[in-house]
């Protein structure tokens, strides 16, 4: 039986999608600046209750008081239904890992496998959406899966059982990377192996276009996959990302969604286009394409040619402000201002710095943190809970707290040092 939430915390974090599946720089490295989460409800701002985001530690803190109920679950009070996801599951169980947190790692897998997965993680993948029923009841709102939650769970699973000796925890991951493999791996005519971003709902009926969303398949964890699944099909995933991120991302910039289109005719062909229901438009989604190909393992062979393909956004970390939205396929010689709408939110700003560093872009990796900086010295920041996951990820590895060797094996410091940034 799902369990019943306690009372929501107050935090007023950004809305999540939830429709076709959504400071200074250290030693010339990147430490986010401090901002703030809302304050309950009832309480005035004040400076003792902001959240700082110079650290790892100071930035899961903050996640688990605004975002993680006792019980395990992690919730996104921004959204009527008071949802959770797999996704947010997933990445929660990935910090208390990176955090040493194995109490709080425990309440998480606890909360997933009782509501997400029918009791049993091995019986099913994850529904990705639960919350607030419209007659009042809780419990799941889309049994459909998420294959990038699919994956980091997986992944953090086995990676757990390495790290803390819990064969247990491997043998739920390799269940679930069968069930992967089964269910959401598939082979698309003309173009090969894919990921799709779940099991239902992202084919035609008559099968000529198959949508994808670029930011699903880390290329870290599809190493360390590969490490625990050899015979599996996560090294041609790997391959694929790379190979199809050109025609995905022609201006360098990458879309939340991308369609194939297959011809109706013998043999059988296709191309990419702009996806069918989300058009061209890089975001919410698309923001992770940095963030992962950043946070690469820095010996893979194909590190470089993420980092290559994805160029085109470096550019706009020197505008003012980041943009929100881009229009990722718009023909040469389209007015720039024609091509990017709205205001990036922080966790934008914070996903981009380990791809500049990666990059070797040491300047606009320390205009993107001063920049970090000065939204947050705004007593009306707040970190909401996306920007409150992408600054996890990115000030965890921006200060070493974690990282993967290339056969995408978790490394964990201690320490809080930050990372220097690569000369040029």
């Amino acid at each position: 039986m799902p369990v019943h939430p306690a009372e929501p915390p107050s935090c007023n974090p950004q809305r999540r999608r939830l429709l076709l599946r959504i400071g200074a720089l250290a030693g010339g490295a990147g430490a986010l600046a401090s901002t703030a989460c809302a304050t309950p409800a009832g309480q005035p701002p004040a400076a003792a209750r902001r959240i700082a985001c110079d650290d790892f530690d100071a930035l899961w803190s903050g996640f688990v008081a605004a975002f993680v109920q006792p019980d395990g679950r992690v919730l996104d009070p921004d959204t009527e239904a008071r949802v959770s996801t797999s996704e947010g599951q997933a990445y929660g169980l990935f910090f208390a890992l990176v955090a040493d947190d194995r109490p709080r790692f425990d309440a998480l897998l606890y909360w997933t496998r009782q509501n997400l997965c029918g009791g049993d993680l091995t019986a099913r993948l994850p529904a990705w959406q639960w919350g607030r029923q419209r007659d009042g009841r809780w419990g799941v709102l889309d049994a459909n899966a998420a294959s990038d939650a699919d994956l980091w769970l997986a992944w953090t699973l086995i990676e757990a059982a390495r790290l803390w000796n819990a064969p247990t925890l491997a043998t739920e991951g390799r269940a679930l990377l069968a069930r992967i493999r089964a269910e959401e791996v598939v082979d698309v005519p003309g173009l090969g192996t894919m990921l799709l971003p779940g099991p239902q709902g992202f084919v035609s009926a008559d099968r000529l276009q198959w949508r994808f969303n670029p930011s699903y398949a880390p290329l870290h964890l599809l190493r360390g996959l590969a490490s625990a699944d050899p015979g599996g099909p996560w090294t041609v995933l790997a391959e694929q990302s790379a190979r199809t991120l050109p025609a995905i991302a022609p201006n360098g910039l990458a879309p939340d969604w991308a369609t194939w289109s297959v011809q109706h005719s013998a043999p059988l062909r296709g191309r990419w286009i702009a996806d069918t229901q989300q058009g061209d438009t890089g975001s919410y989604d698309a923001i992770r394409c940095y963030l992962w190909a950043g946070v690469a393992p820095a010996d893979d062979p194909l590190r470089p040619a993420l980092l290559q393909g994805l160029s085109g956004i470096q550019r706009h970390t020197r505008t003012l402000p980041l943009p929100e939205r881009f229009a990722t396929r718009a023909a040469a010689g389209t007015d720039p201002a024609a091509l990017t709408r709205g205001t990036a939110p922080p966790g934008f700003i914070a996903a981009l710095q380990p791809y500049l560093v990666a990059l070797g872009d040491c300047t606009g990796a320390r205009l993107l943190a001063e920049r970090l900086a000065t939204v947050c010295a705004s007593p009306t920041t707040r970190l909401r809970y996306y920007d409150h996951a992408l600054a996890l990820f990115s000030a965890g590895w921006l200060q070493q707290r974690w990282r993967c060797d290339r056969h995408g094996r978790l490394q964990r410091a201690p320490s809080s040092s930050a990372s220097r940034c690569p000369t040029p």
